[in-house]
């Protein structure tokens, strides 16, 4: 016959009982570091974005007096052909940036990580470029784009690069696609070299016993288990890149004419052109589809470093 112990003597069946972990509690102190930084937060970010977002519904120029006007500068953007030119470039920029980034890191993380000599000193040395201001090496690549290559092109007899391509309407957005990846590449490197380096090094081995290449192993172990770390890149390079403005201001400064305006180029232009209200609806639609872009990578990425 099974027993229980009973409790002792003066005990109730409520002290007896084990009790429950309670959610640990935060010293109110605490909380007061964070005032400096939400005061500041709100005075210089939110409260800035609520009147912007308020003056795209007025013919605001910036100061004085103004009146509400609607969706008026809304419907206009929407048939604006410089408007739409830059938001068409921006987005083209930042596909083709973003391919050339991953491509060109994904293949140096793998180089990196493979069993080369000094492979931890080229490590730090292609990740120089990313601690490099953005103008500074954009107005560095201009002297070489408008001098060096030309001169180049000259002593080789080579006919497409006697003259800056920073000049050619057509080709101008190579350049900027050339130096943005530059600067940009370090970062993914990082990323991709993480995610190869969490590989078990025992997956390689039994695939290389059972006659696995080089090239086999890259296609069928690498790329899957890192698959989470690509789209981590791809995500992130995609919506920074469509934020695109000191290394174009260094190249081109958005020429020839308005071939390689940004939208973030159109937007601060218009603050000092008159058009305070109208670029402010275009910064608003540009923030919301920054916001969405948002939720997109932290619906995405979410868990994928794990993979």
């Amino acid at each position: 016959m099974a027993t229980t112990a009973a409790a002792p003597p003066g005990t109730s069946r409520a002290a007896a009982a084990p009790r429950r972990d309670r959610r640990p509690t935060v010293n109110r102190t605490y909380y007061l570091f964070l005032v400096p930084a939400l005061v500041l937060f709100t005075l210089a970010i939110t409260v800035p974005a609520v009147m912007g977002i308020t003056l795209s519904f007025t013919d605001s120029v910036g100061f004085g007096e103004f009146s509400f006007t609607g969706l008026t500068n809304y419907v206009a953007l929407a048939s604006d052909p410089a408007i739409l030119g830059s938001y068409g470039f921006t987005i083209g920029f930042a596909l083709v940036t973003v391919l050339v980034v991953n491509v060109v890191a994904f293949l140096l993380a793998v180089l990196l990580t493979s069993r080369i000599r000094a492979k931890v000193a080229l490590r730090a040395v292609f990740v120089l470029p990313m601690v490099i201001s953005g103008i500074v090496i954009a107005y560095v690549f201009n002297f070489l784009f408008s001098n060096s290559l030309p001169q180049l092109g000259q002593a080789l007899g080579l006919g497409p690069l006697e003259q800056s391509l920073l000049a050619d309407p057509d080709l101008a957005w190579t350049t900027i696609v050339i130096v943005t990846a530059w600067q940009a590449i370090p970062s993914a490197l990082l990323i991709y070299i993480a995610g190869i380096l969490s590989i078990p090094g025992e997956v390689y081995e039994a695939a290389a016993m059972d006659g696995a290449s080089a090239a086999r192993r890259l296609r069928s172990i690498t790329l899957p288990l890192v698959a989470g770390y690509v789209l981590i890149n791809l995500v992130i390079g995609f919506k920074n890149f469509l934020n695109a403005y000191d290394i174009i201001v260094g190249l081109t400064n958005g020429g020839p004419g308005t071939a390689t305006r940004s939208v973030a180029m159109t937007i601060f232009s218009g603050f000092t052109g008159g058009d305070y209200a109208y670029q402010m609806a275009n910064a608003t639609i540009f923030f919301l589809i920054a916001v969405v872009l948002a939720v997109l990578q932290l619906r995405l990425t979410r868990g994928k470093a794990a993979v």
